[in-house]
């Protein structure tokens, strides 16, 4: 029999294929009504972006992702319709058309789902029963009004252009965050390990699209048939 393939293995979890939690500074949610000061601006770990440490007026602390212009003793306020301004955290239902907003709710109060990469923002493009947004990847989505986002883009855009110039350095900067370094063709392995591997020489060596029911070991390639929306 042969051994679990990897995208598998990862999909079960485990220290080797989990992001060590420890490393992380805490979970990032939208904040409630009032109004917060930036106390400082810090690297996480496990994250693209940069996180900012907002103190309310109770000087309890808060974690929130760091959007792009954010300085250290900035005023934020939050759930204020008369003050929308970049790192304002509001209903989607009354931000204006044409704002950047980041850190979306799929469904209110999930505290934040869509755009939390460095540099990600998306598009307010019109109001009705529900918020229609322009997401990075070019697709309409609409929204509930009652959903919180975060006015402004996130910060730290400027990451893809970081050289990182040796490779032991990538495997240990994709690790902090689960990712895998590198990527290994099914077709290169042995039989034991792939169902694509094996044989005189690099081939798939059956029809390389599988069904949607194919057990995990198998249900590699090409999901076939493709979904389509009607």
């Amino acid at each position: 029999m042969g051994k679990r393939i990897t995208p598998r293995r990862r999909g079960k979890g485990g220290l080797v294929y989990r992001s060590p939690s420890h490393r992380h500074i805490g979970k990032i949610e939208n904040l409630s009504t009032g109004q917060y000061k930036v106390k400082d601006i810090v690297h996480a770990p496990g994250r693209n972006a940069p996180v900012m440490l907002l103190q309310d007026g109770n000087n309890k602390d808060h974690i929130a992702l760091a959007f792009n212009g954010a300085f250290v003793g900035q005023d934020i306020v939050m759930d204020d319709p008369s003050r929308i301004d970049r790192g304002s955290t509001i209903e989607l239902g009354q931000i204006p058309d044409g704002e950047y907003v980041y850190n979306i709710e799929s469904f209110p109060g999930d505290g934040g789902k869509f755009c939390r990469t460095a540099g990600a923002a998306a598009l307010i493009v019109g109001h009705g029963e529900q918020v229609s947004i322009k997401l990075p990847s070019g697709k309409l989505r609409l929204f509930s009004p009652m959903c919180k986002a975060t006015v402004g883009r996130v910060a730290g855009s400027g990451l893809t252009t970081k050289p990182i110039l040796k490779a032991g350095t990538h495997i240990h900067y994709l690790r902090s965050k689960a990712k895998r370094p590198y990527t290994v063709r099914g077709v290169a392995m042995n039989a034991i390990n792939h169902p694509h591997g094996g044989g005189n020489h690099q081939h798939v060596g059956r029809p390389s699209t599988v069904g949607l029911g194919t057990p995990p070991g198998r249900k590699v390639g090409r999901l076939s048939p493709q979904r389509r929306n009607k």
